[in-house]
């Protein structure tokens, strides 16, 4: 993201700010590497039948060439049709495989300190942390240790310009911070709604309130007990996935295993916190397995949350949080008591906007939803290389397109000078992070969930966005918006 303000503000004033757009250049001139293979095939079959006798060869091989030219350039949702492919294979290998549907087996002990999540969150390993007592994460497979905090926060919109720009530059030097160490694979900002038990506002009469047996006190009392479980309240979580890989000669230092991974992940945890308190945020302290568990069920279950709230140490096993029930369909999903779609940011604001953009998705009432914000830093030296990488292409594109004759395109043009800022960034000390938006919608039914994601979809318009439905990985995808496990699509 990168400011293109040329003006300089004065004290107080909000900076408006751009994003990067999403690079949709190709290998050769816009084409992907398997548009590319597809017009490969095509061509040869189509120089080889006409140096092999043209005509009839022509005719009888018209279906290859034919249909590797559509398949090419013929868009279905903004995608060309070869680009499909994958996904329909990978979705009827899973289909024929058996892979939409999840039940768990309540019979079957599972092997101690997994987590009972379907699909490949199976491999997932719990660890408790002996020092702080937090609940982290481990994937064997992805080599990572994931640990929850959960940050409270005044409400932005509210603050005057003046305090917003102090609190977003400071949220910047968080990001600069996590992109420093090059130990960290994932960053990962999950706001989402949940039902309110009530306990809250009971909390807060019981500590204020004066129950005198007066009529205004009654009164006070009575509107608490029934407003109080209708209402909504937002929750945050930071999550932070350490790269083991990376940090092996860190682990074997501070004792090898998973003591010395959770050794140098409570390093990183000690810098994240230091610098949310500089940032005005309130880490609230990082999440034990209970916790952790609490989430998982309240995402895969909605009608118990309010009920896990309320009681204290009830639902606090990872062993038993994941769903009982999962049915995926091509764009939806179905758990225990609620249907979910995800959508995909794939278009951030092209145009300037202030830092509050997102309060028309993030300030949705009546809809049940998680934003997740995933962030992947980069190490500045691999950052750099990219940078270096990207400005060879668009300059080597630039050159051909001039040659063959093709005209310049604006957007091309654009995606050339947000690589330029960036590397200005880069150059100036920030960090470089790669940004993936997925908003995770929840209904009771679903009739209810289309008209929920119809809203959500309408208030990313007003926020400057554009949505797009993940069909054929709905379960990944879900994972990926509602669970703070860092995971990626």
């Amino acid at each position: 993201m990168s400011s293109t303000n040329q003006d300089r503000p004065t004290a107080g004033e909000l900076v408006p700010v751009k994003f990067s757009r999403l690079t949709r250049r190709g290998v050769l001139l816009g084409l992907s590497l398997t548009q590319l293979i597809t017009l490969a095939i095509g061509g040869a079959t189509l120089i080889g039948a006409f140096y092999a006798g043209g005509g009839m060869l022509l005719a009888y091989s018209a279906p290859i060439w034919v249909l590797a030219a559509a398949l090419t350039w013929i868009p279905i949702a903004g995608r060309p049709i070869v680009e499909w492919l994958p996904i329909a294979c990978w979705w009827l290998w899973r289909t024929t495989g058996g892979q939409l549907l999840y039940r768990r087996r309540i019979v079957v002990p599972r092997p101690v300190g997994t987590l009972a999540l379907p699909g490949d969150m199976a491999r997932l390993r719990e660890y408790t942390d002996p020092d702080t007592g937090a609940g982290m994460i481990h994937d064997p497979h992805a080599a990572t240790l994931t640990v929850v905090c959960e940050v409270t926060h005044p409400a932005f919109v509210l603050l005057d310009p003046g305090e917003q720009e102090r609190r977003v530059s400071s949220w910047g030097r968080v990001l600069a911070t996590v992109c420093r160490s090059g130990r960290i694979a994932t960053l990962q900002v999950l706001e989402r709604t949940l039902p309110d038990s009530g306990t809250g506002l009971a909390e807060w009469w019981a500590t204020h309130g004066t129950p005198d047996g007066s009529w205004a006190a009654d009164t006070y009392a009575e509107l608490i007990d029934r407003a109080g479980p209708a209402g909504e309240r937002h929750a945050t979580t930071l999550s932070l996935s350490l790269d083991m890989k990376t940090s092996a000669r860190q682990i074997r230092t501070a004792g090898a295993g998973m003591r010395g991974a959770a050794a140098v992940l409570r390093q990183e945890m000690n810098t994240l916190i230091a610098a949310l308190r500089s940032a005005d945020l309130s880490p609230s302290g990082w999440l034990t397995p209970g916790h952790i568990a609490v989430m998982l069920r309240s995402a895969y279950d909605p009608a118990i949350a309010a009920t896990l709230e309320r009681h204290g140490r009830l639902g606090q096993s990872l062993a038993t949080a994941g769903p009982v029930a999962v049915t995926e369909t091509w764009g939806k999903l179905r758990t225990d008591s609620a249907h979910h779609a995800v959508l995909w940011v794939s278009e951030w604001p092209r145009s300037l906007v202030y830092p509050g953009f997102l309060s028309p998705v993030l300030l949705s009432t009546g809809i049940q939803r998680s934003f997740s914000l995933i962030c992947t830093p980069m190490r500045s030296d691999a950052a750099a290389r990219d940078i270096r990488r990207k400005k060879v292409e668009h300059i080597s594109d630039q050159a051909q397109r001039a040659k063959i004759g093709q005209i310049e395109d604006a957007s091309q043009t654009a995606e050339y000078h947000d690589v330029l800022q960036q590397e200005a960034d880069l150059t100036a000390g920030h960090g470089i992070l790669r940004y993936t938006g997925l908003i995770a919608v929840s209904a009771p039914t679903g009739e209810e969930l289309d008209a929920a994601v119809a809203a959500i979809e309408q208030a990313a318009i007003q926020a400057s966005c554009e949505t797009r439905l993940l069909v054929g990985q709905q379960a990944a995808a879900f994972t990926a918006a509602a669970l703070p496990l860092c995971r990626r699509v």
